[in-house]
């Protein structure tokens, strides 16, 4: 991947460089903050994010009086070289508000009706684990990490053969109509769901997150081939 140094960063004329905050393991936008050459050098030297604040004039840590510590994962440059983004994992919250993200508002007069979005797994995966250290008395998740492995692994064969029978059933066949067509996706979409549903459970109940999966597929999809040419336990694209 190219690079870019910070010699080579276009500040604007008041010094500053705009910088956009993003969650790694959820995706979701976090803030836009701004940083100067020198904010820019902490946050490299010490990991840590690091900005400039305008209307103080002066450095600020982020997290140093919250506890809301920012780590930085990574550090993109765009095109022009005048725009930051920062992948960071996030302790608590990113926003003064107390808000996870500052982007909590829709703009007025906007329908909002976009949803479907991926950082949903990662949110999946923080209610279940806030589950487990907190279990109620008629949560599901609850029951299904304290009744243990075996039926959490019940629960995924059931729900990977519901899958297959939906997606069967969802096989364009003449004389299907476009309506009946859309109801057997739907299906396959619901009881996908339930499937990603009991994994992210499983998941949780051995230790691992969506997130360690995904590390797995995007090494997977830089190997060329197949099980046959590269071996049936290293499938790849």
């Amino acid at each position: 991947m190219d690079t870019v140094a910070i010699a080579d960063i276009k500040f604007d004329a008041a010094g500053l460089v705009p910088a956009v905050v993003q969650e790694g393991r959820s995706g979701q936008i976090l803030m836009v903050a701004y940083m100067n050459k020198e904010s820019l050098e902490k946050t490299v030297a010490t990991g840590e994010t690091w900005y400039y604040s305008r209307s103080r004039q002066e450095l600020w840590h982020k997290g140093e009086t919250s506890g809301h510590f920012q780590k930085v994962l990574d550090i993109f440059v765009d095109c022009d070289a005048d725009t930051l983004l920062v992948i960071v994992d996030q302790t608590g919250a990113a926003c003064h508000t107390g808000h996870k993200s500052c982007f909590f508002r829709r703009l007025a007069g906007w329908d909002g009706t976009y949803t479907g979005g991926l950082s949903m797994l990662s949110r999946l995966g923080d209610e279940i684990k806030e589950k487990r250290l907190h279990p109620t008395e008629k949560s599901y998740t609850a029951y299904l990490l304290q009744t243990g492995i075996d039926k959490i692994c019940k629960k995924i064969g059931e729900e990977s053969s519901e899958v297959i029978i939906a997606a069967k059933n969802a096989d364009p066949v003449a004389g299907t109509s476009s309506a009946e067509a859309d109801a057997l996706r739907l299906e396959v979409c619901k009881e996908s769901a339930d499937l990603l549903y009991h994994l992210a459970v499983v998941w949780e109940d051995v230790g691992v997150s969506v997130n360690d999966v995904m590390k797995v597929l995007e090494q997977r999809s830089h190997v060329e081939g197949n099980k046959k040419t590269v071996g049936h336990l290293d499938k790849t694209f």
